[in-house]
């Protein structure tokens, strides 16, 4: 029963949605600071590049991580330099960093002898649980069958709609984004909320493109994000700045991602760049739908002050 394509599918979704589901729970902190990042894309690279080199070094899945988070920070604070500080227009730093983030990568990947194009993955990922729940008949594959990642992304979807939802620094945090103004009077620093927001949104997309690279993918290519980046950014919008949708979509569009999977495992011979396709595609189709249904536009409605850039002289 567990080798079935039904349980295999949706086992395989779940380990591919966790890359998304870090990179858009970190846009969403970002995004509701009233900071907007195009740049998913590029931090995710750079932190896959730089987990990838950092998991060969050590061998360890925590190390890999916590490098490539520490690499998304680093790119995520560069934008909020820009955007935040220089008040520059942050769709163009934002998208400024995705050709910096591809980029830096590739010479990463592909500098020293030999590259890291020549380099075997130096992390193992095993299941979390022992192998009785794992080989429970077809809950076992899809719930306990998994490493320690994929349930930290449930634990980060918990802790993140806690933390926006039930305290003072949630709080804070969702008024800079909506009224900054008004958060600047009542004694909150907007930027160092924003500076911090997005630092937190820079290490979800460094986390998930280390994982992608050591977990999923395992070996170094040039552009190995192939969009998942853009999938998260269209993800925040679809949830509604809301991390347990953001859950849902990530498990969809994880889906969609591992089709050609299911298509291979169901002896269904259909052109790779169709299936590559398709995750996008779905993104236009649900973004056309509720932009078509005013009363669903409103209730994903966006933080009033994204990309916005606030001073307090113009205050």
């Amino acid at each position: 029963m567990n080798d079935t394509v039904l349980v295999l599918s949706i086992a395989s979704a779940i380990v591919a949605a966790t890359p998304i589901l870090f990179a858009a729970i970190g846009e969403i902190i970002t995004n509701r600071s009233g900071v907007m990042n195009l740049g998913v894309e590029g931090m995710m690279l750079v932190g896959a590049v730089v987990g990838f080199w950092a998991g060969n070094e050590t061998g360890s899945l925590t190390m890999a991580l916590l490098a490539g988070g520490l690499a998304g920070v680093l790119l995520a604070l560069v934008h909020a330099v820009l955007a935040v500080t220089l008040r520059v227009d942050q769709t163009v730093s934002g998208l400024s960093l995705v050709i910096v983030g591809g980029g830096l990568s590739s010479y990463i990947g592909t500098s020293g002898d030999p590259g890291l194009l020549s380099a075997p993955n130096g992390v193992e990922v095993d299941p979390l649980l022992p192998a009785a729940l794992r080989d429970l008949p077809a809950i076992g594959p899809i719930f306990f069958g998994h490493d320690v990642v994929v349930y930290l992304g449930v634990v980060v979807v918990i802790g993140s709609t806690f933390l926006l939802q039930r305290t003072s620094a949630g709080l804070s945090l969702r008024a800079v984004g909506e009224d900054p103004a008004a958060a600047d009077a009542a004694g909150i620093s907007v930027v160092q909320m924003r500076y911090l927001a997005t630092a937190i949104g820079g290490l979800g997309a460094g986390i998930g493109g280390a994982y992608l690279i050591v977990a999923i993918v395992g070996t170094w290519q040039n552009g190995l994000t192939a969009g998942i980046g853009w999938i998260a950014v269209a993800l925040v919008i679809l949830s509604g700045w809301r991390p347990w949708l953001a859950l849902v979509g990530a498990l969809a569009f994880g889906g969609l991602n591992g089709l050609g999977f299911t298509l291979q495992l169901a002896q269904i011979d259909v052109p790779s760049d169709f299936l590559k396709m398709m995750p996008f595609v779905a993104a236009y189709l649900v973004v056309s739908i509720v932009s078509g249904n005013p009363a669903r536009a409103r209730k994903l409605a966006a933080p009033a002050a994204l990309a916005q850039p606030y001073s307090r002289e113009n205050r």
